[in-house]
């Protein structure tokens, strides 16, 4: 596994759901059988926007040298996903969105997998 491949998923699947929340917050979330008012599609603005910020990061960040910027981007993006899976697992063994729902809980848990790996036990790469 290849850190510039791990930055490149990062950032394409962040840049994608960015925009959509950006853009199209209430459409994005009747997939996943959630009502949006008002304050859920500026919340989901504001979270697109995030996505935005971390997609660049990712994209910036693929091709770097190892180095103690690139395994602090490593680790917080682990870290970042790990919490990730933990509340939208939480929240899908809810009831809080449809079955699509699992695949967020699914994206959360490779991505924190992958960092995870890259950070802790990869060879540079």
């Amino acid at each position: 596994m290849k850190v510039s491949t791990i930055f490149t998923i990062n950032a394409v699947v962040a840049v994608l759901f960015g925009l959509a929340f950006i853009f199209a917050p209430v459409w994005l979330l009747s997939f996943y059988g959630i009502t949006a008012d008002a304050t859920t599609a500026f919340i989901g603005q504001l979270l697109g926007a995030a996505f935005v910020g971390f997609a660049i990061i990712s994209w910036m960040a693929r091709n770097a040298p190892a180095s103690p910027a690139r395994s602090a981007i490593l680790l917080s993006f682990f870290i970042g996903d790990a919490i990730g899976f933990i509340v939208s697992l939480l929240a899908q063994m809810k009831g809080v969105a449809n079955a699509l729902g699992w695949s967020t809980v699914a994206i959360y848990l490779l991505l924190a997998l992958a960092f995870g790996y890259l950070q802790f036990m990869g060879k540079d790469s």
